[in-house]
């Protein structure tokens, strides 16, 4: 199951990076793949075993991921200081950007989900 699921997500990131090649150059092609693997996952309606054990399986080492940004905060200090308020006005405006969006999303969730008057 769990190479099944393996198979799945290095398929859609290599579709991903496909479609980069070809057509979308703006967009990394793993960004592109994880795209078309929430859009095909919404279309299905649920997350096959195997993927989600795949996923899981990932996700335990997704702290490891985070090391190299960190070291690359520490090399480059300088650079982020003398950018300082463009990276804060940048980061700010995607945290903003990004509240609006997570609520909006949240709201039409909790609209598509059937009252518990409309249970009984």
């Amino acid at each position: 199951m769990l190479l099944r699921g393996l198979t799945w997500l290095i398929l859609f990131q290599l579709l991903g990076t496909a479609l980069n090649v070809l057509v979308l150059t703006m967009l990394p092609g793993p960004i592109i793949g994880m795209l078309l693997l929430f859009i095909f996952l919404l279309i299905r309606g649920e997350v096959s075993k195997p993927i989600n054990e795949a996923s899981s399986g990932l996700l335990r080492y997704l702290p490891l991921l985070l090391v190299p940004p960190a070291v690359g905060v520490m090399a480059y200090a300088k650079a982020i200081a003398a950018d300082f308020w463009a990276l804060a006005g940048a980061l700010g405006l995607s945290l903003l950007v990004a509240l609006l969006f997570c609520g909006w999303l949240m709201q039409k969730l909790i609209d598509r989900r059937p009252s518990a008057e409309d249970q009984s």
